[in-house]
């Protein structure tokens, strides 16, 4: 059914958990699986009229960047998987990660993409947005929405 799956993570406990999602259904169909964190750019001020080191910052993001992959790969190797990882920049100030996302699927050949969703509402969602809401959208391939892990009440 999918023999190619792309998985965006971004460190979060919600994006780990679409990975372990990904990870399993991959298995099932011994399709293969590529991770993918987006170093979104577009923040960074731009302009020489800010005191900012921008070079700095970008090396920055891109550090964290690898260390979200780094552990992506490290979640993958122990549940006895093998996956390819890259990571990818918005190009220019007013991509947004979801477009970043579905170009790098669609230039993969990916026929399912898998993320994590944090069910953000109201103020939250106007003010951060949905990459998943918008990957619904952008994607040429079919996408598979994982929520947030259920957190048990405490007694």
């Amino acid at each position: 059914m999918y023999s190619r799956i792309l998985v965006a993570v971004d460190g979060s406990e919600t994006s780990k958990h679409a990975l372990q999602q990904a990870i399993e259904l991959a298995k099932k169909l011994s399709a293969s699986v590529r991770m993918v964190h987006v170093v979104d750019m577009s923040w960074l001020p731009i302009g020489p009229e800010f005191a900012i080191d921008t070079g700095a910052l970008s090396a920055a993001r891109r550090g964290a960047g690898e260390k979200i992959i780094a552990a992506a790969r490290d979640a993958v190797r122990q549940a006895g998987f093998e996956a390819e990882s890259g990571l990818i920049e918005t190009e220019t100030p007013l991509q947004r990660v979801a477009e970043a996302i579905a170009e790098e699927a669609s230039h993969w050949g990916a026929d399912l993409v898998v993320l994590g969703t944090h069910g953000r509402r109201g103020f939250q969602h106007l003010v951060l947005g949905s990459v998943a809401e918008q990957m619904a959208r952008l994607s040429q391939a079919p996408v598979l929405l994982v929520p947030s892990p259920k957190v048990s009440p405490s007694a």
